[in-house]
């Protein structure tokens, strides 16, 4: 036993010695009971990232920060807005509301809390006297051979017992036990709101996700189905000159197995979108079946600017991060209930009823019974129980520090990773448009050169092939940038400000 838990157990053993039975002692224990102490450590908010030291501002964001670090309040309980509505997209709009009324997930975490929103009842309920009553009839037949003063009492006797006991029973918190239960399961709710609130960003941000890719995916098939309109043309050109005998069979060949090649990526395009389609089906809490979304390609619309502000409002928005700390706030105080373990339990326990032989006389006043009385309860040898239940207490406690703390590393590297993807991704699509400018030249040339009979089918073939790979490549590379711009509004908890303008 170390020295602190000796302290503990030595002192709970003598408070409950010095306590006397007189009546004035009990209405003391009363009154300590509504404003006594609370045994075992208060919450305080540990370092964010423990004896590391916390960046003043994201990589590669201008802010005025001056490097200072901001406590941070947890604030995920303030709404977050309608966030999506800034890409100005109905169906996205339309999307984002079928997902919050009826996905299956979401009604699953709004359900967890308010199973954690009872238990605070539960806990609370402790409080208070517990009374109850436990009406009984019963009809007995003594035993003819049992014993009476060391012989056999040689006469029965059958009879009925009516009985109307009113029980009651009161525990003093005296230490707190019952207050650090009613803290630790309001910390719990707390951590299952942020919970709910972490599943509805999650499910906001993939209905997004999926939504922009397949809006990506549609302007691919565009552009798919826009260039085998152009191949099968380029095949009809060759065949005709083939008949002229300006081109050869290989120039046929070629242009045919350049066209059927693309025809053949058409059916893959259309698998991928429907797989999507049904994956926003099941997130929107619609039956796969009957679900549609429009072929609304991606063009034209401008990705909204995101600030990702300081690295301590980050903690104030992201509701894991919150989650997380309302665990250790749980945690910290079921320490205290594990310390109150260590000093003697006070219990008031009461009866008073009716009891009787006869119906008749069941509920006449001599029938009445009673009685009340203090228990005092302590802890003088638990074969080191209460020291274990200490010591898981606190490790617990330690776990959901150091769960915290990984959640808040987890943070900051999802909000690196979205601000790196959207600069390189920036950089990339620059370079991958100007290519494509350029491999649209070269095939404007090559056909030229074809038609002037300078050259073969096979550099006009090649200038298409490359011309179309930079282009699907642009297409899929503008998709992702809107998935990087969610995934970067969801790595910071979501909307930055209150609320959106809500679209009429």
């Amino acid at each position: 036993m170390n020295p602190e838990e000796q302290t503990l157990e030595s002192s709970g053993v003598l408070a409950a010695l010095v306590i006397p039975c007189s009546f004035a002692a009990v209405l003391m224990a009363a009154v300590l009971s509504c404003t006594g102490c609370k045994v075992g450590p208060d919450y305080q908010r540990p370092a964010a990232l423990g004896t590391n030291s916390v960046p003043g501002s994201f990589s590669g964001v201008t802010t005025t920060n001056t490097g200072e670090w901001k406590v941070a309040a947890p604030a995920a309980h303030l709404p977050h807005g309608t966030w999506w509505q800034l890409f100005s997209d109905n169906e996205l709009n339309h999307l984002e509301l079928l997902g919050s009324a009826n996905n299956a997930e979401l009604a699953g975490a709004l359900a967890r809390f308010d199973q954690a929103q009872a238990l605070i009842r539960v806990s609370r309920a402790q409080l208070f006297p517990q009374i109850e009553a436990d009406p009984s009839f019963n009809r007995q037949r003594t035993s003819f051979n049992a014993p009476v003063n060391g012989a056999t009492a040689g006469f029965t006797h059958t009879y009925n017992t009516y009985s109307l006991p009113f029980q009651a029973g009161w525990e003093l918190d005296l230490w707190g036990r019952v207050r650090r239960q009613v803290e630790s399961a309001q910390a719990r709710s707390s951590a299952s709101a942020d919970d709910l609130e972490t599943t509805k960003l999650a499910l906001q941000a993939e209905i997004a996700t999926d939504y922009f890719t397949l809006r990506a995916l549609d302007l691919e098939y565009n552009v798919l189905v826009r260039t085998t309109e152009n191949y099968r043309r380029s095949l009809e050109l060759t065949v005709n000159r083939r008949k002229g005998g300006v081109a050869t069979d290989l120039d046929v060949s070629q242009a045919e197995t350049q066209l059927r090649t693309a025809e053949a990526d058409l059916p893959a395009l259309r698998l991928q979108r429907a797989r999507l389609v049904d994956v926003l089906a099941t997130l929107c809490g619609q039956p796969a079946s009957t679900f549609q979304v429009g072929l609304v390609p991606i063009e034209k619309e401008k990705i909204p600017t995101i600030p990702a502000g300081v690295p301590s409002e980050l903690l104030e928005r992201r509701p894991d991060i919150a989650a997380a700390e309302q665990r250790m706030a749980a945690a910290n105080a079921q320490v205290g209930v594990a310390q109150t373990a260590f000093y003697p339990r006070v219990r008031f326990d009461g009866l008073a009823g009716l009891q009787s032989v006869s119906a008749s006389s069941w509920f006449d006043w001599p029938s009445r019974l009673w009685s009340v009385g203090p228990t005092l309860q302590l802890p003088l040898f638990t074969g080191g129980q209460n020291r274990g239940q200490l010591a898981f207490a606190k490790a617990a406690y330690q776990e959901t520090v150091s769960t915290y703390r990984q959640t808040v590393l987890n943070a900051f590297q999802e909000v690196e990773d979205e601000l790196a993807a959207q600069r390189e991704l920036k950089i990339q699509l620059a370079s991958e448009t100007s290519a494509l400018e350029a491999a649209r030249r070269t095939l404007e040339i090559a056909n030229n050169r074809y038609k002037a009979g300078l050259v073969t089918y096979l550099e006009v073939s090649t200038s298409q092939s490359a011309a179309l790979a930079l282009e699907r490549t642009v297409v899929q590379l503008g998709g992702q940038q809107f998935v990087a711009a969610v995934g970067l509004i969801k790595a910071i908890g979501g909307g930055w400000q209150a609320t959106v303008t809500e679209a009429k």
